[in-house]
């Protein structure tokens, strides 16, 4: 279905038409009617599926009097708002006397104030700068005839059900109510009974179309190596325009400035920064200053920009739903995409698997690539952008004369060129060697022990020792020897020739809710028979299970060893 074919004003229909809008998405054709007509309506779609506009063309055709606010779109963020109120503004380029006006925390009171004082009839903002304005008498309600929530259910996830209700409770009864959101928990649909009037659900089963032009892969990196993967996927594909997720502001910051380091132009954006800084890392990553965009799903929510070529998932997401927010950041308006997604261990592998089976998408396990094919891919890059050069221009001629005059010829020349060019495209990038596992019964293995400052009286046992060290360093349980659990220290035998990387990958490292500290094992064991003799593993309290046992008898515990090796103390 076409925009034409819709009962708009002329002045709308202009304005679509330039912006390129044509046919309407799903949403768009199943909600706009509807919501022309006057009805409330419950609007269930995933991000990048055209809402913006679905209730945004609606609420500049609803506008007839220019003297007051009639017109209220809350949004779960700043940027979310801005971007609402900028597509809004375009919608009403032709039409005379509509007014829209933003109002988010963060930005001035004052300034704000004086906007909403030029006869503004559409109001677009967050909840809790909207209650701020209410409560200081700037912003009245009291000629609302439409009022729409954009991505409701995030808005609840972010706190604002009061600030909602508070609002939805000072604006007449008589209004329009409309409601978007990618997920309908029971806080929505409660939300939906209170304040909506026999509303007509919209649902757009798009969970499999947003990601559909999607590649998507995923590499398996131990723990703690997650950083130097993902630069090594930054050197090999050298996406144009790409972001990066992650699950805490501080990792925003700490990954932020770990990428500028090792060279790469990258911003990071989070909820504690100030909006000032806010806009002018978004104003830099529009204009292609800077390629990467390092950021939490919190903050994505709001942000849509056009030719992002790749989206990274350092941290797998906190719910499945955001999965599909965070890659249909790339891959929008038909364009071609790349997901990648990073994990460490098993338990990171089987929550792939279910967002996997969530999305009805294939994520296709890759390896990462190694320093030597990335070097290759950048020769081969270069070759391709010298042979691309159509034009020659009369002043380089000039250049090679003189280099020639001094001594230089033009293969020289050219050598010296290619070797900056490369050594720029393959500098920094990480060493990634794969562990060499322990071959266990082979005689003349080297093997050492470390030391992990964690025993029986943090009640561990041998499995958690051994998962943990799995998952940290993506090593096999069969490359660790023996496991010695003390009261207050437990030692394990390792590989000798891996002994610093199993170091640097475990440090940090968590053990049952435990940060513990990993470090090479110098001392002498001593035991204690009584107090600090080898904790018995877990299965020594099914006796049943295992046949009788002498009294003072106990066992060490050796990964994947069929038979137990008895020791008398």
């Amino acid at each position: 279905m076409y925009f034409k074919e819709l009962n708009l004003s002329q002045e709308i229909l202009k304005a679509v038409e330039e912006l390129g809008f044509t046919e309407m998405t799903e949403i768009q054709q199943k909600s706009i009617p509807l919501i022309l007509e006057g009805q409330d309506v419950i609007g269930h779609s995933n991000t990048g599926t055209g809402k913006t506009a679905a209730f945004g063309i609606p609420a500049v055709e609803s506008i007839s009097d220019t003297g007051n606010i009639s017109v209220l779109v809350m949004c779960p963020t700043r940027e979310l708002a801005m971007q609402a109120y900028e597509e809004i503004r375009k919608f009403a380029r032709y039409k005379k006397g509509v007014k829209a006006v933003c109002v988010y925390g963060g930005a001035s009171m004052d300034k704000q104030i004086h906007e909403l004082k030029r006869r503004a009839n559409i109001v677009i903002g967050t909840p809790g700068r909207i209650l701020d304005h209410i409560r200081r008498r700037t912003l009245k309600l009291n000629n609302i005839r439409y009022v729409v929530l954009d991505e409701a259910d995030e808005m609840l996830n972010m706190g604002f059900r009061e600030d909602i209700e508070a609002i939805l409770s000072e604006v007449p009864e008589d209004r329009q109510t409309v409601l978007f959101s990618a997920t309908m928990p029971p806080a929505i649909l409660a939300i939906t009974e209170t304040y909506q009037k026999n509303p007509v659900h919209v649902e757009i089963k798009s969970t499999q179309k947003t990601v559909e032009l999607i590649e998507q892969y995923y590499y398996e990196v131990a723990m703690g190596r997650k950083t130097d993967a993902l630069k090594l996927l930054l050197k090999a594909y050298a996406p144009k325009s790409s972001m990066v997720f992650c699950n805490t502001k501080k990792m925003v910051d700490d990954l932020t400035e770990e990428l500028v380091k090792s060279g790469f132009r990258a911003v990071g954006i989070h909820g504690d920064m100030k909006q000032s800084q806010r806009t002018q890392v978004m104003n830099s990553f529009r204009n292609k200053s800077v390629e990467i965009l390092v950021t939490t799903d919190v903050t994505a929510r709001g942000i849509d920009v056009t030719g992002v070529d790749a989206v990274f998932n350092y941290d797998l997401p906190q719910d499945n739903e955001y999965y599909i927010h965070r890659t249909g950041r790339t891959g929008r308006a038909g364009h071609t995409g790349t997901a990648y997604t990073l994990i460490s261990g098993r338990r990171q592998f089987y929550e792939l698997r279910e967002i996997e089976r969530y999305t009805k998408a294939d994520i296709i396990e890759k390896s990462l690539p190694e320093k030597s094919e990335i070097i290759s891919m950048k020769k081969y890059e270069i070759i391709s952008e010298i042979a691309s050069v159509n034009e020659t221009v009369r002043e380089a001629d000039d250049v090679l004369e003189k280099l020639a005059e001094s001594g230089i010829d033009y293969r020289e020349t050219a050598l010296r060129l290619i070797s900056e060019k490369l050594k720029s495209e393959t500098e920094n990038i990480p060493e990634f060697e794969k562990p060499r596992p322990l071959k266990k019964g082979r005689k003349g293995t080297q093997t050492v022990k470390v030391d992990i400052n964690i025993g029986r009286n943090k009640r561990i046992a041998p499995n958690f020792i051994l998962g943990a060290l799995v998952d940290a360093t993506g090593m096999s349980g069969r490359d660790f020897g023996k496991i010695d659990i003390f009261d207050t220290h437990t030692t394990v035998e390792i590989p000798e020739a891996e002994k610093d990387y199993i170091l640097d990958s475990t440090n940090p490292m968590k053990i049952n809710g435990n940060k513990v500290e990993v470090k090479l094992y110098k001392g002498t064991e001593v035991r204690n028979r009584r107090n600090d003799s080898p904790k018995k593993p877990e299965f020594d309290r099914k006796a049943r299970a295992y046949g009788n046992r002498k009294k003072n008898e106990v066992y060490d515990y050796i990964p994947n060893r069929s038979k137990r090796t008895k020791k008398r103390h």
